[in-house]
């Protein structure tokens, strides 16, 4: 009997290590239950404060659904300078800073090649679409990978990725190297979604089917969706501090695009409109369908960025009733495409993040009219005093190689040539620039190399400072204080009102909540990879926001 019990216990064992244990292990896995679609939504120059400012008068649909239904982090900044649009859409989707993805601005000075470069900018490319050289794009100045290559890469290719923004570089940083599109809208005379052969070597047949059609129809009249008089989260509808369009005397409702459209670049005038935005949630629904993304087993990735809102806020700034307006019918466009994704890949099928680039300052010219420091900075007055001193200083011209997007940049010929030290001219200009009115901040390539700073403006400066790309001396001006004309607003620093934009998670895998910590930009990525269970990219730094993440 006990040679019996044995054999039958042995028997048991077997089976649960056979069956059982299989079985458990299944379990875990499905820890990995990916959507069949993820999309990262990025909205330019969205400050956090539009989703509380204009909330009373979303829809329940739109922004209010991913708030309610999915999960916020209400405290989300950027950890770096500067606050562009070209390293806001690398860092988003690479999960790290300018430091390590090399994204520096939207166009720097290359010291190796002494030109000014664009961060998209490829010519070695063909554009695909349009006959204009100016469409010559790719991402290979972006060092890192993103979120789609890893998926991509995890997926043996299958899962596809493809980018969409009115900008180019908000299509193309975000969808990576290895997409298998890249859209973005050429305005002009053109008015055309286009591509270039590093993608494809003809559009498709749905692309050029929308630009024939549909294209024309958001050149129109542009009224606001209610009563002006009802448009009290903003400053009025004529103020001092809108910019406007060329061919109308004063920047008020309602704009006749139309008839605006030949003084404002032709087809270009959609896109600092609202109606840009609408195009573009249009656009990547007819992408989800003619690409039949989110329609198989294999995780597929799109990226939006919705552009307009850039162009209206440096138009008319960003307490203007044009940016209300703009908000409230890109609403209504999120209601729509959510409702869409709902339709078409599945509810609970797809999980969607949105965020933004970089966040905007209210107007200056506005600030100080209610007392609160702000103002401008002379870039050309500098430029000639900072030449000046150091030509007087070291006896010698031509030091300075070239001065942009807050840096300096040496030559290290002319210092070879006179057996001067790179040391001292970087000494002295930080000692100058210190005293300089209007100038905050100055490091010098030497601290910014020695360093490990963990916090404030010098970690922010730190971040964005690649090493082979970045100048010798950097400087941060004054809060309030930016560099742009007396109308409009602009972006760049690492001041709250430039970092501070909004972070929701929502869908398949995302809890329903908030939350109060500080988070980064540079941690979506490696949340969403975890999620899925796939690589981080190459140069990721950000951290897993686990508590957003529902549970194994």
């Amino acid at each position: 009997m006990k040679y019996n019990y044995l054999i039958n216990k042995n028997i048991a064992i077997l089976f649960c290590l056979l069956f059982l244990v299989p079985l458990a292990w299944g379990q875990k896995q499905k820890a990995y239950n990916r959507p069949k679609l993820v999309v990262g939504i990025v909205v330019d120059q969205m400050r956090f404060d539009y989703l509380t400012r204009f909330y009373g008068r979303y829809s329940n649909g739109g922004f209010r659904r991913l708030m309610r239904d999915g999960y916020e982090c209400r405290n989300n900044h950027y950890n770096y300078i500067p606050t562009y649009t070209g390293p806001g859409h690398a860092s988003i989707f690479t999960g790290t800073t300018p430091k390590n993805h090399g994204i520096i601005s939207n166009n720097w000075y290359d010291k190796f090649s002494g030109k000014n470069v664009y961060c998209a900018s490829d010519p070695n490319v063909k554009p695909v679409g349009t006959n204009s050289p100016l469409e010559k794009m790719s991402p290979h100045r972006m060092l890192t990978t993103t979120l789609g290559d890893q998926n991509r890469l995890f997926t043996q290719m299958r899962g596809k990725t493809i980018g969409i923004a009115i900008k180019d570089r908000g299509a193309i940083l975000p969808a990576g190297h290895s997409a298998n599109a890249a859209y973005w809208f050429r305005g002009k005379d053109d008015g055309q979604w286009v591509t270039t052969n590093y993608y494809r070597n003809e559009l498709p047949d749905w692309v050029k089917n929308f630009n024939r059609k549909r294209v024309k129809k958001y050149l129109q009249k542009w009224e606001p969706l209610y009563p002006i008089k009802s448009y009290t989260q903003s400053g009025g509808d004529l103020t001092d501090f809108d910019n406007g369009y060329e061919g109308k005397s004063e920047a008020t409702f309602p704009y006749d695009l139309p008839a605006l459209a030949n003084k404002n670049e032709g087809f270009d005038i959609i896109k600092a409109s609202p109606f840009g935005n609408t195009m573009t949630a249009d656009f990547a629904m007819e992408a989800i369908i003619n690409e039949e993304l989110g329609k198989d087993e294999d995780t597929d990735v799109l990226t939006i960025s919705f552009s307009s809102t850039d162009y209206v806020g440096h138009n008319f700034g960003v307490n203007s009733t044009e940016i209300e307006d703009t908000y409230l019918r890109l609403d209504q466009d999120i209601e729509r495409l959510l409702n869409f994704l709902d339709k078409e890949v599945g509810q609970n099928e797809y999980t969607l993040f949105l965020t933004a680039d970089h966040g905007a300052i209210h107007v200056p010219s506005y600030l100080k009219s209610v007392k609160i420091p702000a103002g401008y900075f002379e870039p050309k007055a500098f430029t000639e005093d900072l030449v000046a001193q150091v030509k007087n200083q070291f006896k010698t011209d031509s030091l300075i190689r070239n001065i942009s997007n807050y840096q300096i940049f040496l030559n290290y010929k002319t210092l070879q040539e006179n057996s001067i030290q790179s040391a001292d001219v970087q000494n002295f200009i930080e000692q100058y620039l210190l005293a300089y009115e209007k100038i905050d901040r100055v490091f010098t390539r030497r601290q910014l190399e020695q360093a490990n700073y963990t916090e404030g403006i010098p970690a922010k400066i730190e971040n964005g400072f690649h090493q082979k790309r970045s100048g010798d001396i950097l400087f941060v001006l004054d809060p309030g204080y930016i560099i742009y004309s007396p109308k409009g607003s602009t972006h760049g620093s690492g001041a709250p009102y430039d970092t501070h934009i909004p972070l929701l998670f929502y869908g398949k895998g995302i809890k329903k909540g908030y939350t109060h910590r500080e988070t980064s930009v540079i941690d979506v990525v490696p949340t969403i990879s975890s999620m899925l269970g796939i690589g981080f990219p190459n140069g990721s730094t950000g951290n897993v926001l686990y508590y957003l993440l529902e549970k194994e």
